[in-house]
C-alpha cells in the first residue's frame, strides 16, 4: 500500500514491521498542531487501517520537543472567517471546522493497529491531545519533558478529547489542575497519574515504545475495552462541587473556559467517549465564540510570546514602561473604588464574593450592577491615559504593552489588557 501524501508528518518504515510516525513540521523550529497537521492524522489514520504493519510510533523530528500546542494565529483566522457566516449557521460552522481534530484522533485511536507514543520534551495542547489518543506513552525523564493542556491559560479548552480523556486516564482530582491551571505532568509523577505508561531515560525512548508495540498488544483504549464502566453522572457531579466552589473564588466567574472546562468534565465523563467528545465541542464552539478568548489569545499568547523573546534580548519598546506606569497612576488614584475593581477582577484590591456561577453571555462588567458601573468608569479612565501612548503604535507593540499590564499591574487577562479592551465593543 503506498505512503499517503503528508506535509506535516512523515512515515519512516525502519523493516521491523512498525510504522514511525515522524511529526515534522517544515520550516518550524517547533512543532505546533497546524489546519495542515490535521488533515495529517486523519490520512494517517486511514492508512494505517489497510497497512501491512503491525503498529504505529509517533515521535518528533525536532530536537525541541513533541509538539508545542495549537497553532493559535490559524484559530485566530479561523474566528475572524466564522464571525462572517450568518448568526443562525455559526454555532454549525464553527463546530465543523474544529471538530475535525477530534475525529482524526479519534480514529486513530480506533484504526485497529496499536499506537504508541515516544515522548521526548514538551507535548502540550494538541501535541498533548495526540499522546492522550494513543495506546501507550513513553515519556523521558528529564526537566524539558511533560504533557499538558494549557488552553485555559488563553481562555480556551483542550477541544480534541482532552476534557475526557486526561480524567478518565488519571482520574477527577488529578486531572482538573491541569485542565484549570494548566499543571504538566512529568517524570513519576506523569506514570502515577497514568498519563505516562513508561518513563524512561532520554534517548531510550523509541526502544521502550517499539518494544511495547513489538509484544502485540490489544489496540484499544481504556475506555473502548468491554469492561469499561463509567462513572456515574452523580459521581462526577460530587467530585467537582469543591473543584467548582473553587474556580469560583479565584475567577470570579470572569474566566468562562474555566466553567466550560467543568461542564466538558461533568457532562460528558458519564456517557462514551464518542458522546463525551461530541458535549466538549458543544461546549468549545459556545466558548470560542466569546470575546473572552480571542482577548486572552492575542495578549496572553501572542503579546506574551513577543514580550518574553524580547525581554531575553532587553529590548522591550518603551510603550511598555508608559503603558505601565499609566495604568498604574489610575489605579492608584481609583482606590475609593477597590471593591468596583476587585469585582472586575483587578488584583490587589482585596477579596470579593464570586459574581456568578455560569458564564452569562458578555463581560460581566457590561451588566447593570452598580459595581459594574463604577469599573467601567474606571476602565474608561484607563484608556483615556493610554490612548496618547498608542498613537502609531504597531499592533504587536500594543499587544506587548497589554500583556505587560496583565502581568505587572494586574489589569485583568479577560479584557485582554487597556488597548484590547478600549478596542472591543464594550469599551
Amino acid at each position: 500500500m503506498s505512503l499517503p501524501q503528508l506535509s506535516e508528518f512523515r512515515i519512516e518504515l525502519p523493516g521491523n514491521g512498525l510504522a514511525h510516525i515522524v511529526f515534522d513540521a517544515p520550516g518550524r523550529s517547533m512543532n505546533v498542531f497546524s489546519e495542515a497537521a490535521i488533515v495529517d492524522i486523519g490520512r494517517i489514520a486511514r492508512w494505517l487501517e489497510e497497512a501491512d504493519v503491525k503498529g504505529a510510533l509517533i515521535r518528533s523530528g525536532k530536537p525541541t520537543g513533541f509538539c508545542a500546542g495549537a497553532n493559535l494565529p490559524e484559530i485566530w483566522a479561523a474566528y475572524d472567517t466564522i464571525l462572517t457566516t450568518p448568526k443562525p449557521r455559526r454555532f454549525v460552522a464553527a463546530y465543523e471546522h474544529f471538530f475535525r481534530l477530534s475525529l482524526a484522533l479519534r480514529a486513530l485511536e480506533t484504526c485497529g493497529k496499536p499506537v504508541a507514543s515516544a515522548v521526548a520534551g514538551l507535548a502540550l495542547g494538541g501535541g498533548g491531545e495526540l499522546a492522550l489518543a494513543s495506546h501507550y506513552r513513553v515519556l523521558t525523564d528529564d526537566k524539558h519533558a511533560a504533557i499538558g493542556l494549557p488552553e485555559s491559560l488563553v481562555g480556551l479548552l483542550p477541544g480534541a478529547g482532552g476534557t475526557q480523556r486526561l480524567p478518565r486516564l488519571a482520574g477527577v482530582e488529578k486531572a482538573m489542575p491541569a485542565l484549570l491551571d494548566g499543571k504538566r505532568f512529568a517524570g513519576e509523577a506523569a506514570l502515577a497519574a497514568g498519563v505516562a505508561n513508561k518513563v524512561v531515560k532520554p534517548g531510550e525512548e523509541i526502544a521502550a515504545a517499539e518494544s511495547w508495540l513489538l509484544s502485540s498488544p490489544e489496540p484499544l483504549q481504556p475506555w473502548d475495552r468491554e469492561d469499561w464502566a463509567p462513572a456515574s453522572p452523580a459521581e462526577v457531579s460530587a467530585a467537582l462541587v469543591p473543584v467548582r466552589q473553587a474556580a469560583l473564588r479565584s475567577s470570579l466567574g470572569h474566566y468562562p473556559a474555566v466553567f466550560a472546562i467543568l461542564d466538558c468534565v461533568e457532562f460528558g465523563l458519564p456517557q462514551s467517549l464518542e458522546g463525551g467528545i461530541r458535549s466538549e465541542m458543544t461546549s468549545f464552539v459556545h466558548l470560542v465564540l466569546r470575546p473572552e478568548p480571542r482577548s486572552m489569545i492575542q495578549t496572553m499568547f501572542l503579546g506574551r510570546v513577543d514580550y518574553e523573546r524580547l525581554e531575553r534580548k532587553g529590548q522591550l519598546p518603551e510603550v511598555v514602561e508608559r503603558t505601565v506606569a499609566a495604568v498604574r497612576e489610575v489605579l492608584e488614584a481609583s482606590r475609593s473604588e477597590a471593591a468596583a475593581l476587585a469585582c472586575a477582577g483587578f488584583s490587589g484590591f482585596g477579596d470579593v464574593a464570586p459574581l456568578r456561577d455560569r458564564c452569562l453571555p458578555g463581560y460581566w462588567i457590561a451588566s447593570g450592577d452598580v459595581r459594574a458601573a463604577r469599573a467601567r468608569d474606571v476602565l474608561a479612565r484607563i484608556g483615556e491615559a493610554v490612548r496618547p501612548i498608542s498613537v502609531g503604535r504597531s499592533d504587536k507593540d500594543l499587544r506587548i504593552a497589554d500583556y505587560a499590564a496583565v502581568r505587572q499591574v494586574g489589569y485583568p487577562a479577560y479584557l485582554g489588557g487597556p488597548y484590547t479592551y478600549a478596542a472591543s465593543k464594550i469599551a
